[in-house]
């Protein structure tokens, strides 16, 4: 018998039960749920030191000093605490490099997701919505945007058009649409066919306000879910795209080119490519554990 229904029962015996509200059982789940616990600790400390990056980096992550390259770090014999985490070949001090490289990997994620909500909520609704001729040319362009590889078609169209950040923001953001657009095609079909849709339809609203006003705080909190996961999502080709070079371009701090440039160094100093490797580890790791425990505690049915 769950907690609901063993309080339902006693609540029929005429016992005393005080109900939990709504935000009571939210805070609860949200306080016992460990991996949205250790998922949001994750991110949140990225996310500070993104903010406060200038007071945490020690140099100027572009300044270049070719005699002190390649300097270890602290914990080797010849670490020094003026670089805790050494130097890169061009002499730039890697703390300060990871440190705002954090600063692009957040940038590039909530840009690049922005840009997919906006595609895939916009088609989930009207398929979902709709229905009939609509649903079915939505579901086609779904179809073909599942069939082609969101990696291989980054890496065509960056190399036809040249990498940057700008562009790599614009391509990713085109290619991760369609788990917005599934989720919430389903989710709307589900809602349409509500009382309250149905009054509103009765009531002589347009189609703009039922979908803004009855089905959309509805989907909140799929949009929300389904934002958190793709974030990681978009961070992880971002430093796809920069390791093959068709990124975030020189001199820029990104991490996937931090490990591009220390990957012809890992067998005599591995650190170029572990360190910035763990923090995007880090980084992906939390958002995906935030993304599920978010799922988990505010599901209907209070996963665990």
């Amino acid at each position: 018998m769950t907690p609901t229904q063993q309080q339902e029962f006693d609540a029929g015996l005429g016992l005393d039960v005080v109900f939990p509200t709504p935000g009571q059982i939210m805070r609860q789940r949200m306080t016992t749920h460990k991996g949205f616990i250790i998922g949001g600790i994750m991110v949140l400390t990225v996310f500070l030191v993104a903010v406060f990056a200038p007071y945490i980096a020690g140099h100027d992550p572009y300044h270049q000093d070719l005699s002190n390259r390649m300097i270890p770090p602290i914990w080797s014999e010849q670490g020094n605490w003026d670089h805790p985490l050494g130097t890169d070949n061009m002499g730039r001090d890697y703390l300060s490099r990871l440190v705002y490289g954090s600063r692009i990997s957040l940038l590039i994620g909530f840009s690049c997701t922005a840009i997919a909500a906006v595609i895939g909520i916009s088609l989930g609704l009207i398929a979902g919505y709709f229905g009939g001729m609509a649903d079915y040319i939505v579901s086609f362009i779904i179809t073909i945007r599942l069939a082609l590889p969101a990696v291989l078609v980054a890496v065509a169209v960056v190399a036809l058009i040249g990498g940057s950040m700008q562009v790599v923001i614009l391509v990713l953001g085109c290619l991760i649409w369609d788990r917005f657009a599934v989720i919430l095609r389903a989710t709307t079909q589900q809602i349409r066919s509500m009382d309250y849709v149905q009054a509103a339809k009765a009531a002589g609203c347009s189609v703009a306000w039922i979908m803004t006003r009855e089905i959309m705080p509805n989907l909140l909190n799929s949009i929300v879910i389904v934002s958190t996961l793709e974030i990681g999502r978009a961070i992880l080709l971002e430093a796809a795209l920069s390791f093959l070079g068709m990124g975030v371009q020189p001199p820029t701090p990104s991490w996937g080119l931090m490990i591009a440039e220390g990957k012809d160094a890992m067998l005599f100093d591995p650190y170029l490519v572990t360190i910035p490797g763990v923090a995007l580890f880090f980084l992906v790791l939390g958002m995906n554990l935030f993304g599920d425990g978010l799922r988990d505690v505010t599901s209907p049915e209070g996963r665990s």
